[in-house]
């Protein structure tokens, strides 16, 4: 089974459709460049009956495009790029083209999120129904020597509201639940139901001693109240999967897999509600019929 999205210009994009949902969906990733990674991480998704999201530069579209036509159901693409570059929108068309999914990681941009001179790029990626992955919190800082135009303020989950709002049709993923701004980010991940948040980076590993805390972001489990949503839904399920592997670094996913598994032990979290966290809920959105 294949979805077909018809462009304009009458060329056919194809997205292969799984009838068999996996194990666990990787939702962050990030392609370091050397095509002997991709056959490794495959290997690895393969171990767990796993997919991942994969984030590849501009400059290597030609290589993901092929391997993922050769792994079908295997690998997504997600298009790295600033959203400052002159010729974003350009971009985002090339992405789609290739048949990536999404955008991301989106990072370091010169103004919040949620300014208006990003809005057409947003605009562009939800005509073609893609995912947005975007860093949010902390960011870190490799050369403390190196002046940098980076800050974090421009990059707090709190932006995404605007965002998720304005553009109901994007499906967006908080990549490190807002790194300190967990509470922020659950109350906006609330509200919106095309918002989810990985969390991968450092929380987990700083918060270990303490899972349990998690009960207290994620504190509207199955309530009735006209305060809340309506859902029958553990609020876990504001969660993905996401490993954060990058550099080649990938005894990162077992540590990652190893920590969330810890964190839903913790919690209390039903094993229907793990399902859609470790694939279920992006498995649905890699699926839909557009």
């Amino acid at each position: 089974m294949r979805i077909f999205l018809l462009l304009a210009c009458g060329a056919a994009i194809v997205y292969p459709a799984d009838t068999r949902r996996p194990k666990i969906i990787d939702a962050h990733v990030h392609f370091n460049g050397d095509p002997a990674f991709l056959t490794a991480y495959t290997k690895k998704l393969e171990s767990v009956d796993g997919q991942g999201l994969l984030i590849a530069e501009q400059k290597h579209i030609a290589t993901v495009k092929a391997f993922m036509e050769r792994n079908p159901n295997r690998l997504y693409g997600l298009g790295q790029m600033s959203l400052d570059h002159p010729d974003a929108l350009r971009m985002v068309d090339e992405f789609h083209e290739a048949g990536f999914r999404g955008l991301g990681e989106l990072t370091g941009p010169e103004a919040s999120y949620d300014d208006k001179r990003y809005w057409p790029i947003y605009e562009r990626a939800e005509k073609y129904g893609m995912i947005l992955l975007f860093h949010t919190g902390i960011v870190n800082r490799r050369n403390f020597a190196e002046p940098m135009n980076v800050s974090s303020d421009r990059m707090r989950v709190m932006t995404l509201d605007l965002i998720a709002r304005r553009f109901p049709k994007l499906t967006l993923i908080a990549a490190h639940l807002g790194n300190p701004d967990y509470a922020w980010a659950a109350e906006i991940g609330r509200w919106n139901p095309n918002l989810v948040f990985d969390v991968s980076g450092s929380t987990l590993y700083k918060k270990q001693a303490d899972l349990s805390y998690f009960k207290s972001i994620f504190w509207w489990d199955n309530l009735v109240s006209p305060h809340t949503p309506k859902t029958n839904v553990s609020a876990f399920e504001k969660l993905v999967f996401g490993s954060d592997v990058f550099g080649g670094e990938l005894a990162e996913f077992e540590r990652e897999l190893e920590l969330y598994n810890k964190l839903l032990d913790a919690c209390g979290v039903p094993a229907a509600s793990r399902e859609n966290i470790f694939s279920g809920t992006l498995w649905k959105v890699l699926n839909r019929v557009r």
